[in-house]
């Protein structure tokens, strides 16, 4: 089998069929088998091993959820056999850092790890971090085997193995399902989203997709600490030295393509604090490429299993520095959405959202760029799976947004409707802003107070502009409110997102 495979694994249930791949001797017929309780045998597959790459690959027939199973490969006399697989659903987990983040790193940690004991049906699965100039058939190392949850393994260490937000994701999800779910986590931290990129995505953006003749990983990404201080570099640069370089498609090559052939039920993504500093203004172009490519691949290398619209999830940036000037932070967010402030959208269909800049941390000993609170991210995100994934009806999954905005003359008011019932739970910031000038560009941003808010409708005073009202926007800011503080939720708490 592929390295990946093992005892423990999850594979994906019905209506899909998994993939079963390996190697063996080119020209030889490998027959799969795949037992229950007692031996008997479910189901038989027969594949051709294919030359000169020496794999072979077949698609079980779709399984109703459950196990446990055994799965026999067998070539002449020679037979490999994993145990104690469950069919369920299996969802990968990308990004950078903040998805690197383990169990033993998030608040309440000791709790965390101690409840890992309760869910022996979300099997967990990592990737070692590994990058390469050409596409890779495998993985080229492995972190943490197929496995079932123990304290050890999702509390390895820093930005080792499991991720906290795969992991508590998984276990909402499996409260909320009730049948396994088999997590794959492949996260780098410090990566830019060009590194997970393929060529063909890069260049629909109008970036170099020139993977180069070497791989030099530790200049390539900052690591897992934090990124340079604003005032070394700009925003729009990538001149500095103390930037983050744009590895083109290095992950991609080396980490993506291995896992291709697996059937898969959804993709949950955590990064764009490395792209705050580098091409911040091509993220809404290359985030909703980045994920158009990778449905049609993992579409592709499953036969056609892995559906084509495959569910993907990702977290809003939280925060990085109190009171910065610098408004990467607050444009990557933006762009995340491609620019339409709410997902899913026209331009990003089949996605959904968890707002985290109101999850802020300052005092996180991983600096404040790496909040503590993973629990509120990975509930947020379960909702939108539960919404977007699996069609759940009347869940609220994502917080309000405004619809309409009209501007009382006179009155030097302006009224803005929002989607949903407001909460207002802070009235003294300076969370709106007006654009208050002649012309668009550039612009006099000037503080709209909050003057009330009732039901679905926030009015601003805007008297302080003495030419006109252009432009409106909310919280743009690198950090834009307090923990849990808000200006604007909803009845269910889940916070109003940052609009332009």
């Amino acid at each position: 089998f592929a390295s990946y495979y093992g005892d423990h694994m999850v594979l994906q249930k019905e209506p899909a069929g998994a993939v079963v791949w390996g190697y063996g001797e080119p020209g030889a017929a490998v027959t799969v088998a795949l037992s229950g309780d007692g031996g008997l045998i479910v189901m038989k597959k027969t594949a051709q091993v294919k030359g000169p790459s020496g794999t072979w690959t077949t698609v079980l027939d779709p399984m109703d959820q459950g196990g446990p199973y055994a799965l026999t490969a067998r070539q002449g006399s020679e037979n490999v056999t994993l145990r104690d697989i469950y069919f369920g659903d299996v969802w990968l987990c990308s990004g950078q850092s903040n998805m690197a983040m383990t169990v033993l790193q998030i608040a309440n940690a000791s709790r965390e790890l101690a409840a890992a004991a309760r869910y022996p049906y979300v099997r967990v699965f990592a990737a070692a971090p590994a990058c390469s100039d050409v596409e890779l058939e495998d993985l080229e190392r492995i972190d943490l085997p197929w496995s079932i949850p123990t304290a050890e393994n999702l509390g390895h260490g820093n930005f080792t193995y499991f991720s906290a937000v795969c992991w508590l994701l998984g276990r909402y999800l499996y409260e909320a399902l009730r049948y396994p779910v088999g997590l794959v986590e492949a996260a780098w931290g410090g990566t830019p989203i060009e590194a997970w990129s393929s060529q063909r995505a890069l260049r629909a953006c109008g970036l170099p997709a020139d993977v180069g003749s070497s791989c030099p990983v530790p200049r390539c990404f900052w690591g897992v600490s934090s990124p340079p201080a604003a005032s070394s570099i700009s925003s729009h640069s990538t001149s500095s030295p103390e930037a983050p370089r744009s590895p083109a498609s290095v992950l991609w090559t080396a980490m993506t393509p291995p896992l291709l052939n697996m059937t898969l039920r959804g993709v949950a993504w955590y990064q764009g604090e490395a792209n705050a500093f580098l091409h911040t203004d091509r993220y809404n172009c290359t985030f909703p490429a980045l994920i158009a490519d990778w449905r049609r691949a993992f579409h592709a290398g499953s036969g056609g299993q892995t559906e084509p619209l495959l569910p993907f999830g990702f977290v809003q940036l939280s925060t990085y520095r109190r009171q910065s000037p610098a408004d990467g932070f607050a444009r990557l967010r933006w762009h995340q959405t491609a620019d339409l402030g709410v997902v899913p959208n026209t331009r990003m269909p089949g996605t959904f959202m968890a707002v985290a800049m109101d999850l802020c941390d300052e005092r996180s000993p991983y600096g404040s760029i790496h909040p503590r609170d993973k629990q509120n991210v990975a509930h947020r995100l379960h909702l939108g799976a539960r919404a977007v994934a699996y069609g759940e009806k009347d869940l609220v999954f994502q917080g309000p947004y405004p619809i309409r905005a009209v501007l009382e003359v006179p009155g030097d008011l302006l009224n803005i409707t929002y989607s949903q019932e407001l909460v207002c739970r802070r009235k003294d910031t300076q969370a709106f802003e007006v654009c208050c000038s002649s012309q668009l560009s550039p612009c006099g941003w000037l503080p709209a107070p909050v003057v009330v808010v009732v039901s679905r409708t926030v009015t601003l005073a805007v008297a302080g502009c003495r030419t006109l009202v252009l432009g409106l926007r909310y919280a743009w800011a690198e950090w834009p409110c307090e923990y849990q503080s808000c200006t604007l939720y909803n009845t269910w708490g889940l916070p109003a997102p940052p609009f332009l």
